[in-house]
């Protein structure tokens, strides 16, 4: 079985891992997808405020990906456990990472495909899991009529995308939800930009023929 890890012990693992790091050259520019491979390349060479802000960046990415690839896998793991462990494997393999000409967003969102294949087949080994497609988070404010909305959209909603394959599932969620241009997304999962639109595309088409059954 998966072995999950807890989000606050994870990030006080993290925090006491880069205290215990030597003093940082300073890093003052935010982090960017047009500056990120520079930023984890000083991450890499032990520039502890830029491995911070790296994980700063990349943590709501990695968290939206999970969300969008996983929805609820309980009790095994949920998409934020997951987003950590990726956060986690990251951290740890920046000593020795090297770019060697593949985007450094390539290179995680390849450990989180890893750890989202992982709790699939944890969820798949024991079948009475509830999984889904989409998140099931509740807003603070919402009322139980909304509740019951928002679990009716979540369930159609992944019942939608459940139609779709899934490297057409991976690309839309990708460029719909993650934000990420062709460019990119063809970067993370290994094909070229026009694969990519020919993907969405299609992907798109197949949905919406699913919405007017």
């Amino acid at each position: 079985m998966l072995c999950t890890v807890e989000p606050d012990s994870a990030l006080a693992e993290l925090e006491a891992e880069l205290a215990a790091q030597p003093m940082p050259t300073a890093w003052s520019r935010p982090v960017t997808r047009g500056n990120v491979d520079s930023v984890a390349a000083a991450a890499s060479a032990g520039d502890t405020i830029a491995t911070h802000e790296l994980l700063t960046y990349l943590r709501p990415i990695m968290v939206r990906y999970c969300r969008g690839k996983l929805g609820r896998v309980r009790p095994v793991n949920s998409p934020d456990d997951v987003a950590q462990e990726v956060c986690l494997a990251v951290f740890r393999a920046l000593p020795t990472y090297r770019h060697l000409g593949r985007p450094f967003l390539s290179f995680v969102f390849g450990v989180a495909a890893h750890k989202v294949a992982d709790v699939h087949r944890a969820a798949a080994r024991d079948r009475s899991l509830p999984t889904a497609d989409t998140p099931d988070m509740p807003d603070l404010e919402e009322t139980p009529e909304e509740t019951t909305l928002r679990r009716e959209l979540v369930e159609r909603t992944g019942g939608l995308l459940r139609t779709l394959l899934p490297r057409q599932r991976e690309i839309l969620i990708m460029r719909v939800v993650l934000g990420m241009s062709a460019q990119e997304t063809a970067e993370a999962v290994g094909t070229t930009p026009d694969a990519v639109r020919v993907a969405q595309h299609r992907a798109l088409n197949r949905l919406r023929r699913a919405i007017t059954r």
